[in-house]
């Protein structure tokens, strides 16, 4: 009887979670509050992560996720990079339709399998199989289940409960399981806030999470959303063992095991060195003379192997093939000031134009881009060492105003990379103009861009003609119509790091007839042409990253055939955002505009959003404001 009971039993709990996993495969199960603003939902993620040594872990993950349209397809993740020291033992991936019925099955062989290179990567040795399915309806549901053998702990799984904006979570799930002796550090963010139920130390459960919609100017996704790093306090990477109690043992260890022993080059190649710096007076003029050198000499080109990737080229093979990742290309460049005296150090950090930090607070593998730091008494310099064109100790837009890990002899050290501010970030465009009396504009005009408005310009340099008409036209103005690009000439100082473009236009019809007026935008050059969206309820603050300020003056000369029958007042409006000035006067037949548009960086509350937008709402309707002339015939 005792046998039969323990049968019945076995056999109901086997049902129940049998119909557990189904009704996971429906759609209709899913809960309405989870659809909303979903493109895909999660609706089963279980995580489970076993420590064997400092040298090896298990990563298991079963998933379920359903895909609600098109945009949610990226979310299923139905993919495993591998390589010599990641070992796939088990991949497998089922598709459902929208009732839960199954329609297709994948096994490990069934996946694709491919180098886990881009386009401009000439080395790696990492693979990746994924899971090549195209959808012929929506919504559909995905199981994936795999298990991960990794003799590298390195790097540790990370988890967001929330994957990112327009994604649910009904389920998901994070376990560690330490069989090891090794301590393991984890830091939870936002887990209060999201609700994350906190089983131990290393076990964690989120449940019913809605989607977040993306806001304008909404604050990068990890701020503010659930997200949990782990480490081990002893790690290896492809053999070399590894101490991780802090940033300074991290970045000792990276020191001695990954730069160290890099560095060396030929005689020949220092003996040049200190030629070319022969006659400088500093160790920065002798750096810049140095990194000119680099910039003429070498090529980027992304090469992924050695120790994790994370190990720089050899300098010496550097010099003979005058290529290499930034890695190798940074290394390469600090062998160079190294043979001549000049200290300067390996620098991990996170490039992007959206700003994105080193975590100060936790050691561990992190950052996507290496740089070049240059102490400069107080101060450091940082150097892009794979650009060809950038100018010595310009970093606004991919590494600017963050915080980056150098490497120096005695460990590792967090700081914060150079902060390029409201005041530098500047457009001037000076133009004049002539307005006869069809409405047609001829003008020349010049813009001049430094700070962070320098990198958004200086690369129309390196374009075709054709792209640089086309980049006028389509980008830059497109909002005006019958626009023609006469000449145009560019300037790139990149000692003082200002961008100069020197353009001759014609636009016909450009002021419109009115019976016997005709009305005229003094502003053709720098209109703002879109506003900030509106938001009943936003939910998220939101962030200005980088400040700027733009000053447009124009002299427009018209027709004797015209006459101004009426224009703008001048306008002043300061904030807590930024600041609008406007002056429009007349002379003798030439108008002066003159304008000035301030926005400042910062984080402000979502309370504050609408007074942002209306601000903007008030600059674009002046923008966009219009001088009536008459026609004195």
């Amino acid at each position: 009887m005792q046998k039969i009971l323990l049968l019945v039993l076995s056999s109901l709990i086997y049902t129940h979670i049998a119909a557990q996993d189904e009704n996971l495969y429906n759609v209709y199960s899913i809960p309405s509050e989870l659809k909303i603003k979903s493109n895909a939902v999660v609706r089963f993620d279980n995580v489970h992560i076993e420590i064997i040594d400092y040298n090896k872990f298990i990563f298991s993950n079963k998933r379920i996720v359903t895909v609600l349209n098109k945009e949610g397809d990226s979310k299923i993740d139905a993919y495993h990079y591998y390589d010599e020291n990641i070992n796939i033992q088990d991949l497998e991936a089922r598709i459902f339709n929208a009732n839960g019925k199954e329609i297709a099955k994948f096994k490990k062989n069934d996946f694709k399998d491919v180098s886990a290179v881009s386009g401009g990567t000439l080395y790696s040795d990492s693979r990746v199989k994924y899971l090549d399915y195209t959808p012929n309806t929506y919504p559909y549901t995905i199981l994936f289940e795999t298990q991960v053998v990794y003799n590298s702990t390195a790097f540790m799984p990370s988890w967001k409960p929330i994957e990112g904006f327009y994604v649910s979570t009904e389920n998901a799930e994070y376990k560690i399981t330490n069989t090891s002796e090794i301590p393991i550090k984890i830091k939870t963010s936002n887990f209060k806030e999201f609700q994350i139920d906190s089983i131990s130390k290393f076990h964690f459960v989120a449940k019913n999470l809605a989607a977040i919609e993306y806001e304008s100017f909404s604050p990068d996704f990890e701020t503010f959303a659930p997200y949990l790093k782990a480490a081990l306090t002893e790690f290896d990477m492809e053999g070399v063992k590894g101490v991780n109690n802090n940033w300074e043992d991290f970045g000792l260890w990276m020191n001695n095991n990954l730069i160290k022993g890099t560095e060396q080059l030929p005689r020949s190649v220092i003996s040049k060195m200190e030629q070319l710096t022969a006659n400088a007076n500093s160790d920065v003029e002798k750096a810049r003379i140095v990194y000119q050198y680099m910039q003429d000499k070498t090529r980027y080109i992304s090469v992924q192997v050695g120790i994790g990737g994370w190990k720089p080229m050899i300098a010496q093979d550097v010099d003979r093939l005058s290529y290499g990742d930034c890695k190798a290309l940074t290394n390469y460049t600090k062998a160079l000031l190294n043979g001549i005296g000049v200290d300067s150090y390996y620098t991990v950090i996170y490039g992007d134009n959206k700003l994105k930090n080193i975590d100060k607070d936790f050691s561990a593998i992190q950052g996507n881009h290496v740089i070049l730091c240059l102490p400069d008494n107080e101060n450091y310099i940082w150097l892009e060492c794979t650009s060809k064109t950038s100018p010595f100790g310009y970093n606004a837009n991919f590494t600017d105003d963050r915080d980056a890990l150098i490497i120096t002899p005695e460990g590792g050290k967090i700081v914060h990379t150079k902060v390029y501010k409201t005041e530098e970030n500047i457009q001037e465009i000076d133009a004049d103009m002539i307005l006869d009396e069809n409405g047609t504009v001829i003008g020349e005009l010049q813009i001049n861009s430094k700070g962070a408005q320098y990198g958004e310009h200086e690369g129309i340099q390196n374009r075709t003609k054709k792209e640089q008409e086309l980049y006028y036209k389509d980008d830059f103005w497109n909002e005006i119509n019958n626009l023609e690009i006469l000449n145009m000439s560019f300037n790139n100082n990149k000692d003082s790091i200002v961008f100069t473009e020197d353009v001759n236009i014609r636009i016909p019809n450009y002021a419109s007839k009115a019976g016997n007026r005709l009305l005229f935008q003094p502003n053709v050059f720098n209109k703002t042409t879109e506003t900030p969206p509106r938001y009943k309820n936003r939910k998220l603050p939101f962030v200005i990253e980088r400040g700027f300020t733009d000053v447009d003056t124009y002299q427009i000369k018209f027709s004797n055939a015209l006459h101004v029958e009426a224009m703008k007042e001048p306008i002043s409006i300061q904030n807590k955002f930024g600041s609008y000035i406007l002056s429009i006067t007349t002379t003798n037949n030439v108008i002066t505009y003159k304008r000035e548009l301030i926005i400042n960086k910062g984080t402000y509350s979502k309370e504050e959003y609408q007074t942002f937008r209306d601000f903007c709402l008030s600059i674009k309707k002046h923008d966009n404001s219009k001088i009536v002339f008459n026609s004195k015939s």
